[in-house]
């Protein structure tokens, strides 16, 4: 059997991140793939692995906008397909052509949940994410096979697209270098104003991170006289930028305890998960919270939002709030802080569970899952 792999239009760091480690622990030879034949843009071109059995093919299209891209997968794809491959995998979730067999995966839950979807209102990205519904909702009906990221994106989509007859759900892995043993636990009776304890929050800041609720969290335990002070990591959306920033110089115009980083890049994460004492997450709308799977590897207390597929993945290893309260942030937040022994199980516990997730087992049940449809349409005698 000859794989093909549509990452023409894999353009950001998760999508980009999930191929590049399936591929590079993947052993297709072992469930019967002789070849995988990739058509990749020059961003993922230069991240590919070197391994015998992968051919990474390169389209001028690929580096032009959007239509163009759309344009190419809808009309040349399916030429170039034919005759390179017996099964075609679409990880983006849009696949605008008829080559079959054909596996897709869902990605984002942003067109699927209308109450985060029309927090951008009247906007152009409104419009772009109901656009990406319709695409994505005839690419999964269509296809042969459906990964989910998590059970709650499944419950989710079904409930929308029907049952789909073959589906898996695999959740990413996680890479070694997140993987840091817990720190020893500060008592909040250690920590001072000029040596507070340190909490992170990484994610972009938008609409549905809900980033300036927890700073009136933090705003708060800081006038109940705790020691504590927070650091946001992550490109900040334009569409939320100024409400975020105008929190923050409202609440601390000197930047003494809620400081604002701006992006830094995925290599240099694990250094600033692993100089951070206690991690926040507060998204309202995720299908697979890498970030917060970043954290809890990476040996870190967690309070997070009881929302979406967070307590699938988190369990019961973490502390939860409402990320829409401040109020309820705060509470998750101040039992955390006040009780050295409750972070110290948590992150413990958290680290535990994180090594349930592997690139390897990811990859084993990926290339598993695209055989067993290959075999299921009927395509392989």
């Amino acid at each position: 059997m000859i794989l093909g792999i549509d990452g023409s239009n894999l353009r950001s760091g998760g999508s980009l991140t999930h191929l590049t480690n399936l591929l590079a622990v993947a052993e297709p030879a072992a469930v019967g793939i002789d070849r995988v034949v990739v058509w990749a843009w020059k961003g993922l071109l230069d991240r590919m692995p070197e391994r015998e059995w992968l051919e990474v093919r390169h389209e001028p299209e690929f580096e032009r906008p959007l239509p163009v891209r759309v344009w190419w997968q809808r009309f040349q794809l399916p030429r170039r397909a034919a005759g390179s491959c017996d099964l075609l995998f679409a990880p983006g979730g849009t696949a605008p052509h008829a080559f079959g067999p054909m596996v897709t995966m869902s990605r984002t839950m942003l067109p699927f949940e209308y109450d985060e979807l029309f927090r951008y209102a009247v906007s152009p990205t409104t419009l772009r994410l109901l656009l990406l519904r319709f695409g994505q909702i005839r690419t999964f009906r269509r296809a042969d096979g459906l990964i989910f990221l998590t059970e709650y994106a499944q419950r989710v989509i079904e409930q929308q697209i029907g049952s789909h007859p073959h589906t898996a759900v695999i959740p990413h892995g996680l890479e070694d270098r997140f993987r840091i043993p817990p720190r020893p636990a500060r008592p909040i009776q250690a920590c001072s104003p000029s040596d507070p304890l340190r909490l992170l929050y990484v994610s972009i800041v938008d609409t549905y991170k809900h980033q300036w609720h927890v700073a009136e969290a933090v705003a708060a335990l800081r006038s109940e006289g705790l020691p504590i002070a927070i650091d946001f990591v992550g490109p900040d959306h334009s569409s939320s930028r100024r409400r975020f920033r105008t929190t923050l110089a409202r609440l601390d115009p000197n930047g003494e305890f809620l400081r604002y980083c701006g992006p830094v890049s995925h290599r240099e994460l694990p250094e600033v998960l692993g100089a951070a004492e206690l991690f926040v997450f507060a998204s309202s709308c995720e299908n697979m919270p890498n970030s917060l799977l970043e954290a809890m590897g990476a040996g870190l207390p967690v309070a997070c939002a009881e929302r979406g597929p967070m307590p699938e993945v988190l369990a019961d290893t973490g502390e939860y709030f409402d990320p829409e309260n401040p109020d309820s942030i705060a509470a998750a937040l101040r039992r955390l802080v006040n009780d050295v022994d409750l972070r110290t199980r948590c992150a413990q516990a958290a680290h535990e569970r994180a090594e349930q997730y592997s690139w390897r087992r990811c990859a084993s049940e990926t290339f598993d899952f695209l055989r067993s449809v290959w075999e299921t349409t009927g395509r392989a005698g």
